[in-house]
């Protein structure tokens, strides 16, 4: 029994500090600029929407709780703590994603191409909101990086990379992802 903990206590110790490197490695490189950052919405309790969902009328939505604040206030956290630089913010028109942005960011802009496309209601959008995702990011020139809140859906369809709300996906301007960093709430 001694060994099995001596032994467990080894592995959290190597794996810890493996983490850490890699999380400097992560904001390092987000440092240099040019980077995509995907973020999937913070916390909002349930799945899709509403059936009587309407785009201009958060009551209608699956919105942020306590918890998915708290978690947008951590990702805020996150950005100054490490002075990572941003040359903008878009986000979802959806409000789960505009209230990750306000409180993560304070300033975003909306685009469409962001939006989910879950139900059946929007499936019908997908491929042309992929299409104009796509020529967006080909057109970005910035410097920085580009921020893009948004839904599991379009990271998925985009990545190939299931994330978690909250999540920080990273990618190249080609979609390769480089790595994630989750944000608990």
């Amino acid at each position: 029994m001694k060994l099995v903990n001596f032994l467990l206590i080894i592995f959290i110790s190597l794996t810890t500090g493996i983490k850490a490197d890699s999380s400097a490695e992560i904001i390092n490189e987000l440092k240099k600029g040019g980077h995509l950052i995907f973020i999937r919405h913070a916390y909002a309790p349930g799945t899709g929407d509403p059936n009587n969902f309407k785009i201009n009328d958060c009551s209608t939505q699956r919105n942020l709780n306590d918890k998915g604040r708290k978690q947008a206030k951590k990702i805020s956290d996150f950005f100054q703590e490490n002075q990572i630089p941003i040359d903008l913010v878009i986000s979802s028109e959806w409000c789960r994603c505009k209230e990750t942005a306000l409180l993560s960011f304070k300033s975003f802009k909306t685009k469409n191409f962001l939006n989910s496309f879950y139900s059946a209601k929007f499936a019908k959008n997908k491929n042309k909101q992929m299409s104009d995702l796509k020529k967006y990011v080909k057109e970005w020139k910035g410097s920085k990086n580009l921020v893009l809140v948004t839904h599991y859906v379009v990271i998925y369809e985009t990545l190939d990379y299931s994330s978690s709300s909250g999540e920080i996906i990273i990618s190249d301007k080609n979609f390769n992802m480089i790595n994630s960093i989750e944000i608990k709430y």
